[in-house]
């Protein structure tokens, strides 16, 4: 199950909210734009299937998206401990970052932590499969896939470069908790 957890951006061991109640997360969510859908991933994949078997078995779920918001590019991150270039997979996302689009990724399989920051605030998002979230273009984020990455996320662009990351410098997100499987359950 999910997790939300909102701190002070200057008080990375001292959650002001810790929940799993999918209403009361998608509530703190949109107070700051972010949409948060619990969908059922309808089909089997496991993390580290070939991208272009999860296209195709979530095809009518990725036509509804891209007709309903009119998605440009459409792409899969498959990602299983094993992956030979799992480190710089990871370390690409665990800086603080911004889109100049929306950021919209539905999880399939597996599990990753998302953490916005917004303000004052940082909401650490632990997403798992079925979380549909959409994060708004401009809005500063990181994301870990933790040390033995086991994920499968369909990421949807309206541009059709897919992702590019504008990096702000700050050192923000390493004063934040990393994901490790197991660690992040409690809430």
């Amino acid at each position: 199950m999910s997790r939300l957890r909102i701190f002070d951006d200057h008080a990375p061991d001292a959650p002001l909210l810790a929940t799993r109640d999918p209403a009361r997360m998608a509530e703190a969510l949109s107070a700051i734009g972010v949409q948060l859908e619990q969908w059922v991933p309808a089909h089997p994949v496991v993390p580290g299937d070939p991208p272009e078997a999860i296209m195709a078995a979530y095809r009518s779920d990725i036509d509804r998206l891209v007709e309903a918001r009119g998605f440009r590019s459409v792409d899969v991150v498959s990602i299983a401990p094993d992956h030979p270039q799992k480190e710089a997979m990871r370390a690409k996302f665990l800086d603080e970052h911004f889109h100049k689009e929306d950021e919209v990724r539905f999880f399939v399989a597996g599990s990753g932590l998302f953490t916005l920051h917004v303000g004052d605030k940082v909401y650490e998002l632990l997403c798992e499969a079925g979380d549909l979230v959409s994060v708004p273009d401009g809005m500063t984020h990181w994301f870990d896939m933790g040390p033995e990455p086991s994920f499968v996320a369909i990421r949807f662009f309206t541009e059709p470069d897919g992702w590019v990351g504008h990096f702000t410098g700050t050192d923000i997100a390493r004063a934040f908790p990393r994901y490790e499987v197991g660690q992040a359950r409690p809430a």
